[in-house]
């Protein structure tokens, strides 16, 4: 029997919702462990108050161009997702970044610098500080409100200011919204990597996104989310019933993963790169890519070890064609200063996540880099 053949009728039974929800507000409100302290901004508000001038998309659409030809192997040159773990102070960020310009000069030809600008920061435990979206100022109070406008400004600040098109990461599926104009990288953490918002949200994404294998290591569970995100889909995204239609730049990124002991493990060398090439053979996906993550569990949370990790890969991509075209860049945890620090530190330019590379460290490793290649 049919739901109309039942007397049921839809909008009656939503209208009668709508009327009861005044009426039961306080009980569900008292049945919820949650306060809903006020209603934020949506990305069409924000995107008034921190509009694109038609000159900065421009620079976004050709910055796109470019890092979209390395994904699909019609650019020799290598992707370079570098910079502090975590966006922690718009001053010092900037000032990083700003660095990157003279040095992307120099090795424009064989490498592209996509610049970190990490707003929001997973933790493990779900302590600790959580990143710009949640903490505009470390040392205060969460203020999402602020937080959601400075993570746009900073984006936007960064192109207008040095004309790099940055990366962040998709931790809050429904945020990105907010900063999808702005964007020419977006990662998946080893975390999210399984979740199905995340990767329904991948499909509908203009811009290469990186999948991260679990913290497990289990590269299937990537490949499925690389395969889910090259499909079309319709779902739910932020109220709205849509159809996404895949993303064809969507790529596996490693970074290592921890056994069930709990100790760290590297999936970087070359018989795993290797492996993951027969993986999308096997799983019928065109278009391989890797990016190596050379921090987490491939350097053993170590930020020291990055420089060596990159150069063992390029031996690989050396040694076999095979692997070369896989590897289509890596990602870097780096800073102004090395290590990191409480988060009272104080220490200008310095992580207050995990540790990362200092700028002399890391100015010296891109210009080998571009030696090797």
């Amino acid at each position: 029997m049919t739901a109309a053949a039942a007397g049921f009728d839809a909008y009656a039974v939503c209208a009668a919702v709508l009327r009861d929800t005044g009426k039961n507000r306080k009980r569900q409100v008292k049945t919820m462990r949650m306060e809903f302290t006020r209603k934020l901004p949506i990305p069409k508000e924000t995107k008034a108050m921190y509009p694109l001038p038609r000159s900065i998309t421009d620079i976004v659409h050709s910055r796109m161009d470019e890092i979209r030809s390395v994904f699909e192997g019609k650019s020799d040159k290598l992707a370079l997702i570098v910079g502090p773990c975590s966006a922690d102070n718009e001053t010092s960020v900037l000032d990083y970044i700003s660095r990157l310009i003279p040095l992307q000069e120099q090795v424009k030809e064989k490498i592209l610098i996509i610049p970190r600008i990490y707003t929001n920061k997973p933790r493990t435990t779900g302590d600790g500080y959580k990143g710009l979206v949640h903490q505009p100022d470390p040392l205060a109070r969460p203020d999402l409100f602020k937080g959601i406008i400075a993570t746009r400004a900073l984006h936007l600040r960064a192109v207008s200011e040095t004309g790099f098109v940055c990366a962040d990461e998709l931790l809050y599926p429904e945020n990105y919204k907010y900063l999808d104009d702005l964007l020419g990288y977006v990662a998946i953490g080893a975390r999210s990597v399984e979740d199905q918002e995340h990767r329904l949200t991948a499909s509908a994404i203009d811009c290469p996104v990186g999948m991260k294998n679990p913290t497990s290591g289990d590269l299937s569970v990537m490949m499925n989310a690389i395969t889910a995100a090259r499909h079309e889909h319709d779902f739910i995204y932020r109220g709205w019933e849509g159809h996404s239609f895949g993303n064809p730049h969507s790529h596996a990124i490693l970074r290592g993963y921890v056994n069930r002991q709990g100790v760290t493990h590297p999936n970087y060398h070359y018989e795993t790169l290797m492996h993951l090439s027969r993986l999308y053979e096997k799983w019928g996906l065109d278009n391989p890519g890797v990016i190596i993550d050379c921090n987490h569990a491939n350097s053993g949370k170590d930020p020291f070890e990055q420089p060596r990790i990159m150069k063992e890969v390029l031996l690989s991509c050396r040694y076999n064609p095979d692997v070369k075209k896989l590897v289509k860049g890596f990602m870097v945890e780096s800073y102004i200063e090395d290590g990191n620090q409480p988060l009272d530190g104080g220490v200008y330019g310095k992580s207050i996540t995990d540790a990362c590379l200092g700028w002399e460290k890391t100015e010296r490793m891109i210009l080998e880099t571009a030696e090797m290649l």
